[in-house]
């Protein structure tokens, strides 16, 4: 009964195209007439490793799913500088966090901090090559708009977070640095 109903949601569901039927399927913006599109999935085949041919259908398992998300995340770390100097900052905030043993709450705001900052370098990245792969080589003001807007919230969430590190940190950082001068 179980396999009667994936094959039944396979055929139905998996298999609709997300785009209309006059849009290509293999890539929308070659429709316009923009090899952008092509060029940037033969790109990324080589750099990650990883085919997309299907990228316009919904994954067909959770395997699959999660199997893209891993591309997104390694393309991020392989391509994006600053991801990889958050990754760092990061792991050296919880190596602090070890060192200066600092409460189990703490350690999960730094968690979570971390986490925020990483999730929105992704998010620049992912809004970045959207824009790329829109207006192409041309320059347009609102592209600009948009990739600086993103690039602002990068920064304003790396704030954030030095703020919190600094209220987490310096409170044994500096009880360890007066029983050292004592």
């Amino acid at each position: 009964m179980r396999e009667e109903k994936l094959a039944h949601r396979n055929r139905t569901h998996y298999r609709k195209p997300l785009y209309r039927k006059s849009m290509s399927a293999e890539s929308p913006s070659e429709t316009r007439g923009n090899k952008v599109g092509t060029q940037l999935g033969e790109k990324l085949k080589g750099e990650l490793g990883v085919e997309r041919s299907q990228s316009w259908q919904i994954a067909p398992d959770l395997f699959t799913s999660f199997k893209y998300a891993w591309a997104g995340i390694s393309y991020a770390f392989k391509t994006q500088r600053n991801f990889r100097v958050h990754t760092g900052v990061g792991i050296l905030a919880m190596i602090l966090c070890w060192i200066l043993n600092v409460s189990n709450l703490e350690i999960a705001v730094i968690c979570l901090t971390i986490g925020a900052v990483l999730v929105m370098e992704i998010l620049n990245t992912a809004l970045e090559s959207l824009v790329d792969l829109t207006v192409g080589q041309t320059y347009h003001q609102l592209a600009k708009v948009a990739k600086d807007c993103a690039a602002g919230a990068v920064l304003m969430a790396a704030i954030v977070a030095l703020l919190i590190a600094a209220l987490i940190f310096a409170p044994p950082l500096w009880t360890n640095l007066q029983n050292t001068l004592h």
